[in-house]
């Protein structure tokens, strides 16, 4: 387990234990009572720090390298059933997006998400999970074969943000994320977003447009980075802390703004602690949003998530 600077008491504690544990099952000594008031203090820690997180740590969190990815839960979720589909039919395949039909229990979904990569290697190969526009002309063309069949879309974001190269603005990488939150946002079919990491910018927003947006608890979502936005602002990324404060970036943050509508529990630690728990904790969230969704007529469907998104922000006309 890799631990982030703030979990060094947790660290600490954790290797007591195992060395508590060790001691007791290479000698006669009964160390019991000793290890169960480490687990006791361990808990309390853990109560503690992650019932106190800041902003900025929940950055940390988002960006843990052993935090389940957009392939990790599609298979958690959808197993062998899950049938990737591959290229925009224009550019070429783009490996930061992914997408395809599989099946949660017996209900069909079109998975589409940002997918990173869990080594150097994977992380070159998938762009460190920021698309071009191809990927959301890819996404956007399954999304269509999805209304056509009458298949709910299902989103998992997880990105940094869009590719910022010069090769992909070239390619038209403000129209692509622009044609995308323009089609979905009137696409008949329904939409179910999830935000499982990162959740930055217009990369985010390109596959980010739902009946009903979930973010995990320890995962953020907004217009720029909090290191980006330190280094605007302040010329340095040393206010990272304090321009992740001052985004208001967090989940809690995005329900008190009406941004997102749900907000999904974490194992104490972070999906990464427990990886089953979080993901039938996400099924059940999915299952229970279709649910709520699949009967509503499609025409009033699109009314009403075009109506959430115009409420939005702060304007006068």
């Amino acid at each position: 387990m890799e631990y982030l600077d703030f979990e060094q008491p947790i660290q600490e504690l954790e290797e007591q234990l195992q060395k508590c544990a060790v001691i007791g099952n290479e000698s006669d000594v009964d160390v019991t009572t000793t290890c169960q008031q480490i687990e006791d203090k361990l808990l309390s820690t853990k109560k503690e720090i992650y019932g106190n997180l800041t902003p900025w740590q929940r950055v940390q969190l988002s960006r843990h390298p052993q935090r389940p990815y957009t392939m990790d839960y599609i298979q958690a979720l959808s197993g062998e059933t899950f049938l990737e589909l591959h290229g925009d039919r224009t550019v070429k395949d783009d490996k930061a997006m992914v997408g395809g039909f599989g099946k949660i229990g017996d209900q069909s979904f079109l998975f589409i998400g940002q997918q990173k990569g869990y080594n150097t290697k994977t992380r070159q190969y998938r762009n460190f999970g920021m698309a071009n526009p191809e990927g959301y002309r890819k996404a956007l063309r399954l999304m269509k074969s999805a209304e056509k069949f009458g298949i709910p879309v299902l989103c998992l974001i997880d990105t940094p943000g869009a590719y910022p190269g010069l090769e992909a603005e070239e390619r038209g990488q403000g129209e692509a994320i622009a044609r995308n939150i323009l089609e979905m946002s009137r696409l008949k079919t329904q939409v179910i977003v999830m935000i499982i990491g990162e959740g930055a910018s217009g990369g985010a927003l390109g596959i980010g447009v739902g009946d009903h947006v979930f973010m995990l608890e320890n995962t953020w979502y907004s217009v720029i980075s909090p290191e980006s936005c330190s280094s605007i602002l302040w010329r340095s990324w040393e206010h990272k802390e304090q321009a992740a404060d001052a985004l208001k970036l967090t989940a809690k943050d995005m329900k008190r703004l009406k941004i997102i509508d749900t907000i999904v529990k974490e194992p104490l630690g972070g999906a990464h602690r427990d990886r089953t728990q979080t993901f039938s904790t996400v099924r059940k969230s999915i299952l229970k949003a279709y649910s709520e969704l699949k009967d509503t007529p499609l025409d009033q469907l699109i009314l009403e998530r075009q109506e959430k998104f115009f409420q939005m922000g702060v304007y006068q006309e």
